[in-house]
């Protein structure tokens, strides 16, 4: 069961948490607390949902697979193309995310944050490209270092937290909490990256279980703290909607703390980008294989068996879309909401899925209770969700449109 909570933590704790619990406290003040608890309780049966589905069938692929086999190729291409969307749209996002770190303690112009956070989304694609494999000691390292920040911030901030820095609790009214959650929504994506734990032990119906219980206390509580900690110091008001916890740490332990923190969200967000920039580059593969996408993208380099090609696509999209963060100067939260738009939509497709491929109790219910989560999130993400709308329609009619075109 240990084994499970740990690969439940790897996938879901991320740059997510960086950045969110300082972005939902400016836009919904300390009523964005209760955003964090409505999505710790949520995430419940979202991770036993996709757990499930994976269980089935462990070597089947994830959501892309999971709507393949309840409704149909078009629809499993049109996850294949929201997950492009994901990734090209979320990538540059958190590495601008680490580069503002980085400033907090190391005073950068907007130009140089921009430019660190291509230099990692380079550095992810030459380590890829070069087949060079990140051990599993690396991830748990980084995972580590994830608990260690969350753990210090929360210590650290204990003394400056004060009662009246949660007055008003609702200084923006109630409808801000639900943007608030679609964006803490992106802190919670993970659960449906975990395949095979079930098969893991010896009593599944108790241990497997059980497992997700620990995992979603665990990690919400961690979340929560947070939040917590951000509200009640109001580090969020101090530069702290970009570096919250560089706030934290510099004014708990001064310039030292802010230093050590900002390298260490290079370090966080640099391993995490690299792990999505792997998985992702294999899904673009697979889909292209299969015809969702152009064929002449599923390629696999002959040297370091890596899908080059689809790789390439994933980081030159990423770049363009730096760029045009950059130029049109996109805010944090507008630039977080088109990712977590897309994210949100396959979830609703997979919990669809759910619907249709358990059967009997608790594993009946929970995808119902994924699916009407997800789709409240949806009118939260705002205008910007017509990107992921209107990339997912071309993934769908993606294959009758070349149809037409031959």
């Amino acid at each position: 069961m240990r084994y499970a909570v740990a690969l439940y933590m790897s996938s879901v704790l991320g740059s997510g948490v960086l950045v969110l619990p300082g972005l939902a406290a400016q836009i919904a003040g300390p009523a964005s607390l209760i955003a964090w608890l409505i999505l710790s309780l949520a995430s419940y049966p979202l991770a036993y949902t996709f757990a499930s589905l994976s269980a089935r069938k462990p070597e089947s692929g994830g959501v892309y697979a999971f709507a393949r086999e309840s409704f149909g190729q078009y629809w499993a291409d049109a996850v294949g193309w929201l997950f492009i969307v994901w990734y090209v749209t979320g990538a540059p996002v958190v590495t601008v995310i680490a580069a503002s770190y980085l400033s907090y303690a190391i005073p950068l112009s907007k130009e140089m944050i921009y430019f660190v956070a291509a230099l990692i989304i380079l550095g992810t694609f030459l380590i890829n490209y070069r087949g060079i494999v990140i051990s599993g000691k690396v991830q748990l390292a980084v995972i580590v270092a994830i608990v260690g920040l969350l753990l210090t911030a929360v210590i650290a901030s204990a003394p400056l937290v004060r009662l009246e820095n949660f007055s008003p609790f609702f200084p923006n009214g109630v409808l801000p909490i639900g943007t608030a959650a679609a964006l803490i929504f992106w802190s919670y994506l993970g659960y449906e990256n975990v395949s095979n734990v079930a098969e893991e032990f010896k009593n599944p119906e108790r241990d497997f279980h059980r497992s997700i219980i620990l995992s979603v206390i665990v990690i919400s509580a961690l979340y929560f703290s947070v939040a917590f900690a951000t509200v009640g110091t109001q580090a969020y008001k101090a530069g702290g909607s970009v570096a919250p916890f560089a706030a934290i740490l510099s004014n708990a332990l001064g310039v030292y703390g802010a230093v050590s923190t900002g390298v260490l969200a290079v370090f966080i967000i640099f391993g995490t980008v690299n792990a999505y920039t792997t998985g992702m580059s294999r899904v673009i593969y697979s889909v292209a294989k299969e015809g969702g996408l152009p064929r002449a993208i599923a390629r696999i380099n002959s040297t370091t068996g890596v899908p080059h090609l689809s790789l390439a696509l994933l980081t030159g999209l990423g770049m363009i879309t730096l760029a045009v963060s950059y130029f049109l100067s996109i805010d944090l939260q507008t630039a977080l909401l088109i990712p977590s738009g897309a994210a949100i939509l396959v979830y609703v497709i997979g919990s669809a899925s759910g619907i249709k491929l358990l059967k009997g109790g608790r594993a009946k219910l929970f995808p119902w209770i994924s699916l009407v989560v997800s789709v409240i999130m949806l009118p939260f993400v705002g205008p910007v969700l017509v990107v992921s709308v209107a990339v997912a329609l071309l993934g769908l009619y993606y294959r009758r449109l070349r149809g037409l075109r031959r």
